[in-house]
């Protein structure tokens, strides 16, 4: 029984928003999956309190009434009063009865609405309602619960329970059958009129209608979950959301979205959405009470309110309230789960929220994206939101090529193009919001139109609209705010232009950009045709901080530096692939050496800023020792400096992602992560000087050349692959039969392929890949995709070469990360080219990151990748793969 608007609608959408956004998973609960036998004691369940209504009177000392003539907040067409008349207790029944009101009254109805604050209030239980509901047009009976203190904030974001509620009961639905929905529904999350809400309607089978007898009503209500019942048969499930985060312990996603609430943050002082039990955690009391009329009632089934079947009254009978506690776990309520199979899955019970999805945090790597640039982006298809058209790719000239063309009818609509799962049809597509936050300062939204036929209304404006995480927040302009400042011509392509900083400024989320919109004022398009094209959002300059101090000669601003032996460094030529390199060499003085943009030492004075590049940016240089220091103890150490010495680290070169020290005589790569750094002690907004040294006082004797020495995003500015395998494993990883004793081989095949690996599988059960763990031979080195995931795949070629003995068997390709802790596991006909494994034939198969993320992968830490038959099924099977890499195409 909500205090603000209710319609059917709503919860039907509600209803059909079953849709897994994330890789499932909920509230652990203790399983029972048998119903509970009606004609049985609950078993499991202590009864704490209870009203059977056996006296004469109604026990004040559970209920209070009251009294006013408010409408509920739904326009209400009753007056709730403590009139014996409208309230009474008889026969073991409570009775509320609506009766029509005296001429020139308030309202044209009185009623009753009962609530037992601060007498009964309850935090988690089993709560039971035996009733028997009013039929007629414009009824409205509910039994619900509300919070005692508002402790999280005013309706809704202390929450809402709504046990049972129904309509209209008897009145003729569309087809013509009588209405017999009961329903249960939450309330919670943000302020009205930005509230959510979520339930589910229920019909008793055999058309039996809930006003024709007594039913019971029940919830199970526990710390994270609450289930609903009726006549014990469990037909809704919520629960609160679990977000998913990263190795980083970042937030990105949501595993369940269910419910929330907002709230400020104590630490931060922000206002912010909250995930946890909150704020179905408090105390809550209950309400029972009979509305007639108000905004959902009056707008469904045979409208408004029949008059004529409540002139002598109508009466919502209550046999008993019962409430039990759960023993089991006091603290959360559970233990005593009263379930069956499917009431945790999204096909069956379990209902999906309206949480806001937290954005993956910012990579700080500035990718432009493009959503239509000559044909269709399937994770951005084109998109009419209202009108009912189907937006469609046309040729506009040779010269123009591709267009997407749309159409506005007498029905009021906005089109563009959108991101949303519940909107993606191309089976090759995922819901990809876009994280435009690094090209704040100097990207755009641009797109090019030509109006085909201008809209019937000549006092039409155009309009773009950009919103971000399911629109929770977005920019509306008019098309003359662009840079260029034109309203559309008809018959001419024009450009507009959107700096990123001007949508910001509007109102626009920069991190999760989900839709993006191109119209003619709402409900004045009517006869509207235009075309779009070269959709992107891109920047200007490069797309993402990067320093380089020594890449076939000096940086200027960045020398080469000896802190105090007296050497001057050299660029010489090394007579192989690298060309030119800086040469270090140390004599007996102690010193440190490397490459400095400090005025004093001869630099440039360009501290470089890594500030934004910390998730995803790496330090990293080749080196090769020519003549080792004399002192056989000594050892090589990286420092790094910030802001003339103020902050620093300093660490082995064994510490760097490859491990390794330096071999004489031979070049090796040295990388270091921006975070390592970071946790090391680095500030890393003013980095004025990199050194490579032996340790201090030990280097007498030593020459060493660096070369590709840089601060950078590996992958920013079209993403690097990564790749796992091609001719040879990556450095620390290994090729792996995870459990058949086999030993997996590198063999030759026929060009271009060259090195493949070569998997057999016997007769023991297993899964065969490539791994990083240390535990089976690898080096402990994830990958980090994180910096791909809005463009990013996992590709790899396949050829069988003998196909399982078992014709029943089938192929599945598997990727772990944080040590199987997430993964995501598909058929290998889930990959985009949707195709079974023909023996003998080389075969590619690509899965979207973001196909994989929202499966459950965390892809800042993959350590496994796995390709098999189905297990148990691989008995003979002999495959092999080949050219295994994750990125951008």
């Amino acid at each position: 029984m909500n205090i603000q608007l209710k319609t059917l609608s709503k919860i039907a959408a509600a209803m059909a928003s079953l849709s897994l956004l994330g890789c499932g998973g909920g509230t652990e609960t203790t399983t029972n999956v048998n119903v509970v036998n009606p004609t049985e004691p609950v078993s499991d369940w202590r009864l704490v309190w209870s009203d059977e209504f056996d006296g004469t009177a109604i026990d004040s000392s559970n209920w209070t009434h009251e009294v006013n003539c408010l409408g509920g907040g739904n326009q209400e067409k009753q007056c709730y009063t403590d009139s014996a008349a409208n309230s009474f207790v008889a026969d073991g029944v409570l009775n509320i009865v609506a009766l029509p009101a005296e001429e020139g009254a308030e309202q044209p109805y009185t009623s009753a609405r009962l609530n037992s604050r601060n007498k009964a209030d309850f935090q988690y239980g089993r709560i039971e309602v035996r009733a028997k509901f009013p039929a007629g047009q414009g009824t409205w009976p509910a039994a619900w619960m509300m919070p005692t203190d508002e402790v999280y904030g005013g309706w809704p974001k202390s929450g809402e329970i709504d046990i049972v509620e129904a309509v209209n009961l008897k009145a003729a639905r569309a087809d013509g059958t009588p209405e017999s929905h009961i329903y249960g529904t939450i309330h919670y999350g943000k302020d009205a009129p930005n509230n959510s809400s979520t339930g589910a309607a229920y019909m008793l089978p055999d058309g039996a209608n809930p006003a024709d007898d007594f039913h019971t009503y029940t919830i199970e209500w526990q710390e994270g979950e609450i289930r609903w019942y009726m006549d014990d048969y469990l037909y809704a499930t919520q629960r609160a959301s679990e977000v998913r985060t990263n190795s980083n312990g970042d937030a990105v996603g949501l595993a369940h979205r269910g419910w929330f609430t907002e709230y400020y943050d104590m630490t931060t002082g922000e206002l912010e959405a909250q995930y946890g039990p909150a704020p179905f955690d408090q105390d809550f009391h209950l309400i029972l009470n009979l509305a007639i009329g108000g905004n959902w009632p009056e707008n469904v089934n045979e409208l408004g309110i029949d008059h004529d079947a409540l002139a002598n009254g109508v009466t919502y009978q209550i046999d008993y309230v019962r409430v039990y506690k759960c023993d089991q776990n006091t603290a959360t309520g559970s233990g005593c789960e009263t379930v069956r199979q499917g009431y945790d899955s999204y096909e069956d019970a379990l209902l999906e929220g309206e949480a806001p999805i937290p954005s993956p945090p910012s990579t700080g790597i500035a990718t432009p994206l493009y959503i239509f640039t000559d044909e269709m982006n399937p994770n951005w298809p084109a998109w009419d939101c209202c009108g009912g058209s189907t937006p469609m790719v046309v040729e506009d000239d040779p010269e123009r090529g591709n267009a997407v063309e749309f159409y506005v009818g007498a029905q009021p609509t906005v089109n563009g193009f959108i991101s949303r799962a519940t909107n993606i049809t191309d089976p090759n597509g995922t819901a990809t919001p876009f994280d435009a936050s690094p090209m704040l300062e100097n990207g755009s939204f641009s797109f090019d139109m030509k109006v085909i036929s201008p809209p019937n209304n000549p006092d039409s404006t155009w309009l773009v609209k950009v919103e971000s995480n399911g629109a929770s927040t977005f920019a509306e302009l008019p098309l003359t705010a662009s840079n260029e400042g034109a309203a559309p011509a008809v018959g001419v392509w024009q450009t507009y232009t959107f700096p990123l900083s001007v949508l910001s400024d509007a109102g626009l989320d920069l991190a999760a950009i989900d839709v993006v919109m191109v119209f003619p004022a709402w409900d004045t398009g009517d006869g509207a045709v235009y075309r779009l094209d070269n959709v992107q959002f891109t920047q200007e300059g490069g797309v993402s901080p990067s320093l380089t101090m020594f890449e076939d000669g000096e940086n200027p601003a960045w020398p080469m530096w000896d802190c105090c032996g007296g050497s001057t460094p050299q660029q010489v030529d090394d007579e192989s692939a690298y060309g030119t390199v800086a040469e270090f060499s140390i004599g007996a003085a102690p010193t440190v050496m490397g490459f400095i943009t400090r005025p004093a030492a001869g630099g440039g004075d360009e501290p470089f800023d890594a500030s934004s590049i910390i998730a995803d940016g790496v330090v990293q240089f080749d080196m090769k020792v020519v003549s080792p220091p004399a002192n056989a103890d000594s050892f090589w150490l990286f420092k790094i400096e910030s802001d003339n010495a103020a902050t620093f680290a300093e660490l082995p070169l064994t510490a760097s992602q490859e491990g390794v020290a330096p071999v004489t005589g031979e070049w090796q790569t040295y990388t270091f992560t921006i975070q390592q750094l970071v946790d090391a002690g680095l500030d890393p907004s003013a980095i004025d000087v990199v050194m490579i040294f032996p340790a201090w006082d030990t280097g007498n004797g030593a020459v060493y050349r660096v070369d590709n020495a840089k601060i950078y995003v590996p992958g920013a500015g079209g993403p690097a692959a990564i790749s796992l395998f091609d001719e040879q494993a990556r450095d620390g990883w290994v090729i792996w039969d995870c459990c058949g004793g086999s030993t997996p081989t590198v063999e030759m095949d026929d060009a271009p392929y060259g090195n493949v690996i070569e998997f057999t599988i016997g007769g023991a059960p297993t899964v065969m890949g490539v791994i990083t763990r240390s535990a089976v031979g690898g080096g402990d080195m994830p990958v980090d995709a994180s910096a791909l995931l809005a463009n990013g795949v996992v590709r790899f070629d396949m050829k069988v070469v003998s196909a399982p003995l078992n014709p029943d068997s089938f192929w599945l390709f598997k990727i772990e990360s944080n040590g199987g802790d997430e993964f995501a596991e598909l058929p290998l006909t889930d990959s985009m080219e949707g195709m079974a494994p023909t023996t003998g034939e080389w075969q590619t198969y690509t899965f979207p990151l973001q196909t994989l993320f929202n499966a459950g992968l965390d892809i800042s830490a993959i350590d496994v990748l796995m390709v098999f038959p189905a297990w148990g099924t691989g008995d003979g099977a002999v495959y092999r793969v080949d050219n295994i890499e994750i990125v951008v195409p």
